[in-house]
C-alpha cells in the first residue's frame, strides 16, 4: 500500500514536499544530455534490435519517431457549475442544501429520534431545524477553529460564543451528539458481516452521486487518498505512518486539478477475504473516472502502471504519472542511472506513451509515465525540467489541497464513532464543494477579501441556525445570546405579513424555507415561500388584526 521507498514520489518541484520530507523527493534537471544517450545505450539498443525491451517483453525506442502525435478528445461538456446547480443556487445555504437534500436531513432526524428514544429515557425528538442547527454549529466551530476545544467552552462565559448559547443549550447539543445516528441498530447488526460501511452506508449512497450530478471537472484531474483522522475502533481503519495523522479512515478521491472540488469519493474498507487485493491501483482509477472523457489524470506511484495508461487511453483519457522502478514493462536502458551525467534526463517512447528518468544527481532520480506527451520537450534555464515533470507538480497537488482547505475549517469534533467521522468529513466536503459553486455562478461575491471561504462557512453556519433561534421559547440566560435571539426574532416579527397561503407575487414560485420544496404560498410573519406542509391555518378569531 506504502510507495516504494527507492522512488521519488508527489513532489519534483524546488519547495520540498508538505506530506513527506524525505531528500529523495526532490529532483532538478538540466538539458545537457536530453536528445543524446551514452555510448553504451546505444550498443545496448542495437543488441536489442531496434528498441529497448522491458522484463515482460514491451518494446521502447529512445526516439518519437514511432510515436504517434497527441490528439485531445473533445470532452462534450463545460467545466464547472451544471445546470442543474445553477438552477437552484440562490444564496449561501442553497448552495449546502444542493449536497444535503430533504431526503436525507428526514433520514438522519428519523434515525436519531430512534436511536435517542432507545438510549435517553427523557429524550426530546428533534426535527429538521434542529438537525441542520446542529450541522450549523459544528460548522461554526470550524470557522472558529475549535477542533482542539473542549464543546463546553464554545459555550463558556469567557470563552464561548454567543450564538451557540442562542441556538440552544450545551445539553441538548450534546444530547444530539450521542445520539446522532444514520442507520437502525438493530436492524444492521446482520448487515455488518457483509457490509462495513452498513451504519452509514444509506446516507452515504444518496449523498456520493450529488457530487458528479452539481459540477463538471476541468481538463486536469487529480487522484489521490485522504485519510480522515480517527483512533477509535473500526474494522477498516488505516495505519499510515507517512501521514500526518497516522491513523484514520482512507478514502479514494479524484478531484478537479485547479479548484479542488471533490467530485467522487470512494471509502475504503480493508482487505477481502484475509488477502491484498491485486491491481488495486488500476481498479481505483478506473472506478474514479468513471464517466469522465477527454480529461488527464495525474496520480502518484501507487496507481501508475503502463497497463492502466493503455485501459484509460481507450476512454479517451491520458494519464501522467510517477511511475515504481519494478514495475516489469520499464526497460533496464531506461532504469540504469550510472555513468550518466547529472543533472540529465532519458527518455523511452512506445507508440502512445513516453517515459523519462529524470536524474538530478547521484543517487536521486524519478520515473514518470505519460501518455499525454509526446515528445522529449525540456523548459529553458538552469535547471531546464522535462514538460513531464512540470506538468506533473501543477496538477498533481489537487487532493492535497482539498485536505489543507477541508482541515483550515474543519468541523469534526472528537468522537469514538467512525460513522459520526464519516459525517463530518461528508459535511467538510460538501461545505467546501458548495464554495467553490456558489464563487463560480457569483464571482463577484467578496472579490475583493483573502479569506472568502471563512466569510462563506460563517455565514453558512448563521443561516442554518437562524430558524432554531427564531423557534425558541425561552431566552437563553447570557446577556448577550439573549440580545441575539430578541433582535433575530423582532426582525422576523417585523417582516411584513402575508396571510399564509397567498403569494406575494400573482403566479411567482419560490422555495419552502423549511424542506426546499417549490411553492407558491408564503409564511404569513416572515413572507416568506413556505409550503402547504409548514404553514398553520388558523380560524377567523385567531387571525390577527
Amino acid at each position: 500500500m506504502q510507495p516504494d521507498s527507492n522512488v521519488l514520489p508527489e513532489s519534483f518541484s524546488d519547495s520540498a514536499d508538505s506530506r513527506d520530507s524525505d531528500p529523495d523527493f526532490v529532483a532538478a534537471s538540466s538539458s545537457s544530455t536530453l536528445t543524446t544517450e551514452s555510448e553504451e545505450d546505444s550498443e545496448d539498443s542495437k543488441d536489442s534490435g531496434s528498441g529497448w525491451i522491458g522484463k515482460n517483453g514491451q518494446v521502447w525506442f529512445p526516439t518519437n519517431e514511432e510515436t504517434l502525435p497527441f490528439v485531445k478528445h473533445a470532452r462534450g461538456v463545460t467545466s464547472g457549475p451544471t445546470r442543474y446547480a445553477i438552477a437552484r443556487v440562490q444564496g449561501v445555504d442553497s448552495a449546502f442544501d444542493l449536497f444535503f437534500t430533504v431526503e436525507m436531513i428526514d433520514l438522519i432526524v428519523n434515525m436519531t429520534n430512534l436511536n435517542g428514544q432507545r438510549t435517553n429515557k427523557t429524550w426530546t425528538d428533534v426535527d429538521s431545524t434542529d438537525v441542520k442547527a446542529y450541522m450549523g454549529l459544528v460548522i461554526l466551530a470550524g470557522v472558529y477553529k475549535s477542533r482542539g476545544e473542549s464543546t463546553g467552552s464554545l459555550w463558556g462565559e469567557r470563552s464561548g460564543r454567543a450564538v451557540f448559547k442562542a441556538t440552544m443549550s450545551l445539553k441538548r447539543f450534546n444530547e444530539i451528539s450521542r445520539a446522532l445516528n444514520f442507520n437502525d441498530k438493530l436492524k444492521k447488526a446482520a448487515r455488518r458481516r457483509d457490509d462495513k460501511l452498513a451504519p452509514i452506508r444509506t446516507l452515504w449512497e444518496m449523498w456520493a452521486p450529488r457530487l458528479q450530478m452539481l459540477y463538471n471537472p476541468g481538463r486536469d484531474v487529480t487522484v489521490d487518498e485522504q485519510l480522515v483522522a480517527f483512533k477509535g475502533r473500526c474494522r477498516f481503519r488505516q495505519y499510515m505512518p507517512r501521514k500526518p495523522v497516522k491513523y484514520g479512515l482512507k478514502l479514494w478521491i479524484i478531484c478537479d486539478a485547479v479548484t479542488s472540488y471533490a467530485w467522487r469519493c470512494s471509502p475504503y474498507l480493508g482487505k477481502t477475504e484475509n488477502a491484498p487485493e491485486v491491481g488495486q491501483g488500476m481498479r481505483v482509477v478506473k472506478e474514479l473516472t468513471e464517466g469522465l472523457q477527454g480529461v488527464t489524470v495525474t496520480c502518484d506511484n501507487f496507481f501508475t502502471s503502463y497497463p492502466l495508461a493503455q485501459e484509460l487511453l481507450k476512454k479517451k483519457i491520458s494519464l501522467v504519472g510517477t511511475i515504481r522502478k519494478n514495475k516489469p514493462e520499464l526497460p533496464p536502458n531506461l532504469l540504469e542511472v550510472r555513468g550518466k551525467p547529472f543533472p540529465s534526463s532519458v527518455f523511452a517512447f512506445t507508440n502512445n506513451t513516453t517515459a523519462v528518468n529524470y536524474i538530478q544527481k547521484r543517487g536521486r532520480n524519478v520515473i514518470l509515465l505519460s501518455t499525454r506527451h509526446r515528445e522529449a520537450v525540456v523548459t529553458e534555464g538552469p535547471k531546464c525540467k522535462p514538460e513531464i515533470v512540470n506538468y506533473y507538480n501543477r496538477c498533481k497537488g489537487g487532493v492535497d489541497n482539498l485536505d489543507k482547505v477541508v482541515g483550515t475549517y474543519s468541523c469534526r469534533r472528537k468522537t469514538n464513532r467512525w460513522p459520526q467521522t464519516f459525517f463530518y468529513n461528508m459535511v467538510d466536503l460538501s461545505a467546501y464543494n458548495a464554495y467553490v459553486i456558489f464563487t463560480a455562478i457569483d464571482p463577484s461575491w467578496n472579490c475583493q477579501k483573502l479569506y472568502r471561504r471563512r466569510l462563506f462557512l460563517e455565514e453558512l453556519g448563521h443561516l442554518m441556525v437562524s430558524a432554531a433561534i427564531v423557534q425558541r421559547k425561552h431566552l437563553p440566560r447570557a446577556p448577550i445570546a439573549a440580545a441575539m435571539v430578541r433582535e433575530l426574532q423582532s426582525s422576523v416579527a417585523a417582516a411584513p405579513q402575508t396571510p399564509a397561503g397567498t403569494s406575494n407575487v400573482a403566479g411567482q414560485r419560490g422555495t419552502c424555507k423549511c424542506c426546499k420544496n417549490r411553492t407558491v404560498c408564503t409564511c404569513m410573519a416572515c413572507a416568506r415561500f413556505t409550503c402547504k406542509n409548514h404553514h398553520v391555518i388558523c380560524c377567523k378569531d385567531c387571525w390577527p388584526n
